[in-house]
């Protein structure tokens, strides 16, 4: 399959919704680790089982420098399950030196230069009468809509995501847990 049909193929397999957490000001295990509010967000991500692939995937597309840099940025980090959702061999592919343009722009339309906790989403969804634009870093407007308690983002495609583990504090910003890899418009 071309790698073409692969994104396209990717691009109808997307869904996010963001659920707050129960313990305000408390740090939620992730993928069976400890978070630490003093570590970045790729050493907090790198320690958690449920995101060996995003790390691998950072590492690939040579963002490691820059998301554990001073930041501040939220990340909606897409978890091993989120990317087995994708068409058979997307991962691989995307990992390939030739594809590093597609990787990159598709992990930074999962990272907003801001430190966006769930209650301050909330507002701005409220303040803009039910759906607020988010602009990332790799130029993506994901729109941001409430569910219930729950925050939902849609990519510029329709796919909707699920937000499982909201506000994981990292000294350069936060995480949002999230349970589908979200993709640009191709």
């Amino acid at each position: 399959m071309s790698n073409r049909r692969l994104f396209l193929a990717a691009l109808a397999a997307v869904s996010v919704t963001a659920a707050v957490p129960a313990f305000a000001g408390e740090n939620p295990m992730v993928g069976g680790a400890a978070m630490y509010d003093s570590k970045t967000i790729v050493e907090n991500a790198a320690n958690s089982k449920d995101h060996t692939t995003l790390v691998a995937a950072v590492k690939a597309a040579g963002l490691v420098e820059t998301l554990s840099g001073k930041g501040p940025f939220t990340v909606f980090a897409p978890t091993n399950a989120a990317f087995a959702k994708l068409p058979a061999g997307t991962v691989e592919t995307l990992l390939k030196p030739e594809n590093k343009p597609m990787l990159v722009k598709i992990l930074t339309c999962h990272v907003v230069a801001a430190d966006a906790m769930s209650p301050a989403i909330a507002k701005m969804i409220a303040d803009d009468k039910g759906t607020h634009p988010v602009k990332t870093v790799g130029g993506c407007v994901l729109q941001a809509k409430m569910s219930g308690k729950s925050i939902t983002l849609t990519d510029e495609n329709g796919g909707v995501a699920t937000v499982t583990i909201a506000d994981v504090k990292q000294s350069n910003g936060v995480i949002h847990v999230i349970d589908t890899v979200l993709l640009p418009k191709k």
